[in-house]
């Protein structure tokens, strides 16, 4: 079985402006200081957990446990619900389409919370294609550790497949699972496409049918 799993934020959707305007909603809340919208894409990729450490180390609080708990529950009551800014990029719903008619079983692997992964899922309509989920709560672990996404490809009933995302954390993921990885070159990445481990690079998703069928019929570009 041909396998496809995906990453969420920075690969299928743009979510930054929602998690941009959500942090801000809570620093404006407690009287502090703004985030640049620069400042909130590159904190993306590790959850909001590390999102939010990363908002309060930005603004000069400290990462106090009891503080941190408080501000990540503002922040994901202003957070969950249906996207408002968050927009899906060019191309995803008809290769997900052709993948899927192509007989591939697909899934996806996020560090997103639950509830907002499956708010996203649903409003996008990417629940028709998507047949296994690990969010940040289905293991004890998530990305950069392999787990999470060993856990899909084999809720799809496959050993392994490709990976697709747009991170230094999904290429390091992928690394670490023993993955073929292929990347989304216009998500969330900080690191130039030569210094990251992929298989195949893709700037838009007309070109990513035409890539898993290489990888699958054992061509690698």
């Amino acid at each position: 079985m041909n396998a496809i799993v995906f990453d969420l934020d920075g690969t299928l959707i743009d979510s930054a402006p929602d998690l941009h305007r959500a942090a801000n909603l809570v620093l404006r809340d407690e009287g502090l200081p703004e985030i640049t919208f620069a400042q909130a894409r590159s904190f993306i990729g590790k959850g909001a957990p590390v999102l939010i450490s990363r908002v309060m180390q930005a603004v000069g609080l400290a990462d106090d446990p009891a503080e941190h708990a408080r501000l990540l529950a503002k922040f994901m009551e202003h957070y969950e619900g249906d996207p408002e800014l968050t927009v899906i990029y060019p191309g995803v719903i008809d290769a997900l389409a052709r993948l899927q008619v192509s007989g591939a079983a697909l899934g996806l692997c996020t560090n997103k919370p639950e509830e907002p992964t499956r708010i996203a899922l649903r409003y996008f309509g990417f629940d028709r294609f998507l047949t296994a989920i690990a969010s940040a709560e289905t293991l004890p672990v998530r990305k950069p550790d392999p787990a999470p996404l060993h856990h899909v490809f084999a809720a799809l009933g496959a050993g392994t497949g490709l990976y697709v995302g747009d991170s230094e954390v999904d290429a390091e993921t992928a690394e670490r699972a023993g993955v073929p990885f292929a990347l989304y070159t216009p998500g969330y990445r900080h690191t130039e496409v030569a210094d990251l481990c992929h298989t195949y690079a893709f700037d838009h998703f007309d070109q990513l049918p035409g890539i898993v069928e290489r990888h699958f019929a054992g061509v690698t570009a």
